[in-house]
C-alpha cells in the first residue's frame, strides 16, 4: 500500500451516471488487477474505495457510478485537481491461477477491474472471453474497449434493448472457470454455474487496509477481511449467507 498525491488528468462521463477518471502518479504499489484505491474527499470522514480499471507506469484509471455525496463530488472535479489516495489495496486476481481460457463476467460497475485483468491475461498468453451485464442499452460502457483487445465479448441486457436478453448467467454454458465482479446476487448465481474461479466482493469499509475489521465476512476457511484478504475470494472458499 502507498499513500500519495495524484493529479487528475481526465474525468469524463461514459453514461448518464458512470464516469471515467484518470489519475497521474506512482503506481508501483499496484501489483495485480482487481486491487482498489481509497480516495480522500473534502468534508467527508471516510475515504471512498474504487476499483482500479487499468494502470501503467504513469498513472491509473478508475470508473465510478455517481450514487452519493462522495461520487457526486468526484464527478465535478476538473483536470489538475490533486487527490490524496491510498493505492495498492486488496489482493487482486491471480492471473497465474487462471486456465488458458477463463470467462470474465461483470455486471455494471463491477466491469472495470475485469478490463485490467483481460489485458494481463492476454499478456500472459491466455485467451479470456468476456460477458458484460447491464439493465438496458443506455447503461452499456467499455464493451468496445474489451473488443479492441481482441477478446470475444457478449453483452446482455435485462430488458433486451441490446445484446442478448437476460442475465449474465444466461450466457454462461456452465462448468467454466470464471473471474467475476458485480453485485452479490449476480456473483451468487454465477458461482452456482462455475466450476471454479475468483470472485470480487464489495463491502462497506472503514479503513480499507485491514485495521478496523469492519468488512469481515465468513468463508469456508474462516473469517476474512474484504479489504485485505479480498476483495477477491476463491470459488471454493465462498460461504453464501
Amino acid at each position: 500500500m502507498k499513500q500519495a498525491i495524484y493529479t487528475l488528468t481526465e474525468n469524463t462521463p461514459l453514461t448518464a451516471d458512470v464516469w471515467r477518471m484518470a489519475l497521474a502518479g506512482d503506481t508501483s504499489a499496484i501489483t495485480a488487477p482487481g486491487q482498489f484505491i481509497n480516495i480522500a474527499l473534502d468534508g467527508l470522514f471516510l475515504r471512498r474505495p474504487i476499483s482500479v480499471c487499468d494502470w501503467d507506469d504513469n498513472g491509473l484509471v478508475i470508473i465510478y457510478r455517481v450514487v452519493g455525496r462522495g461520487t457526486e463530488q468526484m464527478s465535478g472535479m476538473k483536470g489538475g485537481t490533486a487527490l490524496d489516495c491510498l493505492v495498492g489495496l486488496g489482493n487482486g486476481y491471480d492471473v497465474s491461477a487462471c486456465p488458458a481460457d477463463p470467462v470474465l463476467v461483470g455486471g455494471g460497475v463491477g466491469i472495470p477491474p475485469l478490463y485490467g485483468l483481460a489485458k494481463r491475461l492476454i499478456a500472459a498468453g491466455k485467451k479470456p472471453s468476456v460477458i458484460l451485464g447491464f439493465n438496458r442499452a443506455e447503461e452499456i460502457f467499455y464493451d468496445m474497449r474489451f473488443a479492441a483487445l481482441g477478446v470475444d465479448v457478449t453483452v446482455t441486457t435485462v430488458d433486451g434493448s441490446a445484446g442478448a436478453k437476460g442475465f449474465v448467467t444466461d450466457a454462461l454454458k456452465g462448468g467454466e472457470y470464471v473471474c467475476a465482479c458485480g453485485p452479490e446476487p449476480m456473483l451468487k448465481a454465477v458461482h452456482a454455474k462455475a466450476s471454479g474461479g475468483q470472485f470480487s466482493f464489495e463491502a462497506r469499509m472503514g479503513c480499507g487496509f485491514g485495521a478496523c475489521m469492519g468488512c469481515t465476512c465468513q468463508t469456508i476457511s474462516g473469517p476474512k477481511r474484504i479489504c485485505k484478504d479480498g476483495p477477491i475470494l476463491k470459488h471454493e472458499d465462498i460461504l453464501w449467507r
